[in-house]
């Protein structure tokens, strides 16, 4: 669906100098696939939509979306892509229905009037269509606009921090629908600063500061980084259990805090059974077993750190 070899994007300030804002970035997005790019304020995350939807075009490299190539295909790929920007530009005097069937008739949707109403009403605004936008409030005009991004039906939507600055009830209205399209196969490029809502709805997750960080699955990253971390809640720690456990050869690291003993495992469904036996085997009363589980935004912090240490 969206495919880019070493896209590049340098921007030239009043003085001469230069600033590269995207740097040889390559990435290749999936159909059906919810895509996370994630990254810092100034990263270059917006300035990436802007080239992949054919606002601004590359200084290097190449990119092709759904089959068109960027730079050259650039009105059929605007047809092809919907855009929800951080601040979308909405008419105020009008209503809500009626910005809906301005741009469903721009688009040249066949049935602007019900195509209005449908996405109206798929996102909870179907009572207040005949009001004026300008009454709206933050939440209800991302929800309008999101609704204005799918009047032509697209096959890619790009979404630039579509929660950003909404109450939690208007946050959760809109990462629930965004869940629909993606239980529906539609594919989406999604940008933003939540980490809790890229790691609950994406698929892949690329960490982004001008240039590509790293790219896998959520799940995939918080391993790379951190492993799997067991946790035995013990009455206490028996004396050597420490050492019996660190010297098996399946345990990466072992530590004793307090009563707890934190096991890294590669394969905790694996041998977790086998440090059970020990434990007993050694006196230990085991009370209870967790797991430790590190966020995306654990990882992210890391990426982003090490990034700036270099």
């Amino acid at each position: 669906m969206i495919h880019t070899e070493n896209l590049t994007r340098v921007f030239r300030r009043r003085d001469g100098s230069t600033i590269t804002a995207v740097d040889r970035l390559s990435i290749d997005v999936t159909a059906g696939e919810v895509f996370g790019f994630l990254g810092p304020n100034g990263a270059g995350k917006t300035t990436t939509i802007r080239l992949l939807t054919c606002l601004i075009a590359p200084t290097g490299g190449r990119a092709t979306v759904n089959g068109l190539e960027v730079g050259r295909d650039d009105t059929a790929i605007r047809r092809q892509v919907g855009l929800l920007t951080e601040n979308p530009g909405l008419y105020d005097r009008l209503s809500a229905l009626a910005n809906l069937v301005f741009f469903a008739r721009l688009y040249g949707v066949e049935d602007p009037s019900g195509q209005a109403a449908r996405y109206l009403r798929l996102l909870g605004l179907w009572e207040r269509r005949d009001e004026e936008v300008a009454t709206f409030s933050k939440g209800m005009r991302q929800r309008l606009a999101l609704a204005r991004a799918l009047l032509h039906e697209p096959p890619l939507l790009f979404l630039d921090e579509p929660t950003a600055g909404l109450d939690p009830e208007a946050a959760r209205l809109v990462r629930d629908f965004i869940a629909e399209l993606r239980r529906r196969g539609r594919t989406i490029f999604l940008c933003t600063h939540n980490l809790d809502e890229a790691e609950r709805l994406c698929d892949r997750v690329a960490v982004f500061n001008s240039r590509l960080l790293i790219l896998d699955t959520p799940a995939n990253l918080r391993r790379h980084f951190f492993g799997r971390q067991v946790v035995f809640h013990l009455r206490a720690v028996p004396p050597d259990v420490l050492a019996q456990v660190a010297a098996q050869p399946y345990v990466q690291s072992a530590e004793a805090i307090a009563n707890k003993l934190m096991v890294r495992l590669a394969d905790p469904e694996r041998h977790n059974p086998d440090l059970v036996r020990l434990l007993i085997a050694a006196g230990a009363d085991i009370q209870f077993i967790g797991e430790l589980r590190h966020s995306l935004e654990d990882v992210y912090l890391q990426l982003v750190r090490e990034h700036r240490s270099e």
